[in-house]
């Protein structure tokens, strides 16, 4: 386990410093320069565009720029906003807990209903399991942001039940939110489930147990349920580390004051150093899901620890 877990760790760090090359790079490599983001349509003088630059550090060379950015943020130092002159880590721990609590919030749907329809549907084969299919089915053709207008048109214009933006009162403001960030989630991972469960009620050993007499529920859970949880725990990780990137889609359309939509406002507006902080917390967070998930494989198979990875 301990082997499993450097290697891990390793990984992790070798990917986020991979990733902050390139969403450094690919910022400044960009066509256009950055301090015309403080000029607008002015024209500046020549003097007055280098000093901005000087003031920027633009005059030094790429490498120094990025080294003095990597030091900066190893110490919680984010930068600057170019728009609103304010410290980035005061402007992303600002929308941080929104965006954490929906993503809790929808991990919560997907966990609870794609598991309980997967599980539902392998263990009443026939017309559940039918049912269960279709609705699955429909459930990963809806993209967040049709999910999150149907809700809004129904629950929050038509019914009145829950606000159509902002965070509203405690939780009402995310449950909408949550549901559109969630459905695509829930049928994949109830899709995943379903045959997961379904492949190990077909082994040889399970059908053997339940011939023999034992108890069904006794056969679930130490037979089925443990030797199924693998590819749901990956799908479970995958799913919670893409949630993140869909947060910029139903943040932005239920005018929710979270990651994602400053990460819109920020691209809109051209704040570089406020778009490469939350483009590396999402490469961070969905870094360390995968982890965790392979973590939490190595937990149930012992065979993965020995091994020193994961499937």
């Amino acid at each position: 386990m301990a082997r499993l877990l450097l290697h891990r760790l390793g990984g992790l760090v070798t990917t986020l410093l991979l990733s902050s090359v390139v969403i450094f790079g690919s910022l400044y490599l960009a066509p256009g320069s950055p301090e015309n983001v403080l000029f607008g349509n002015r024209t500046p003088s020549a003097a007055a565009r280098a000093a901005v630059r000087h003031r920027l550090h633009l005059d030094q060379p790429l490498p120094v720029r990025y080294w003095d950015w990597l030091t900066g943020v190893l110490h919680g130092d984010l930068g600057t906003s170019m728009v609103t002159g304010q410290p980035v880590a005061d402007r992303v721990g600002s929308g941080l807990g929104t965006t954490a609590l929906l993503v809790l919030f929808a991990s919560l749907l997907v966990v609870v209903l794609g598991l309980g329809l997967g599980l539902l549907g392998a263990v009443r084969p026939g017309r559940l399991d039918g049912a269960v299919s279709a609705v699955s089915a429909v459930s990963v053709s809806v993209p967040p942001f049709v999910a999150a207008t149907v809700l809004i048109s129904v629950f929050a214009v038509r019914l009145g039940w829950l606000p159509a933006s902002g965070r509203g009162n405690g939780l009402d403001g995310l449950v909408l939110p949550a549901v559109a960030l969630a459905l695509l989630s829930c049928g994949f991972l109830a899709q995943v489930t379903r045959n997961a469960v379904g492949e190990q009620l077909g082994r040889e050993h399970v059908q053997t147990a339940l011939a023999r007499g034992l108890p069904r529920a006794a056969v679930l859970r130490s037979h089925v349920l443990r030797n199924a949880l693998p590819p749901i725990v990956t799908a479970i990780g995958l799913l919670v580390a893409g949630m993140f990137a869909s947060t910029l889609v139903v943040e932005s359309a239920f005018a929710l004051p979270g990651i994602g939509q400053l990460t819109i406002q920020s691209v809109a507006q051209k704040d570089f150093p406020v778009v490469q902080a939350v483009a590396l917390l999402l490469v961070a967070a969905f870094v360390i899901c995968n982890a965790l998930s392979d973590l939490v494989q190595a937990l149930i198979d012992p065979r993965l620890r020995t091994a020193g990875r994961t499937a």
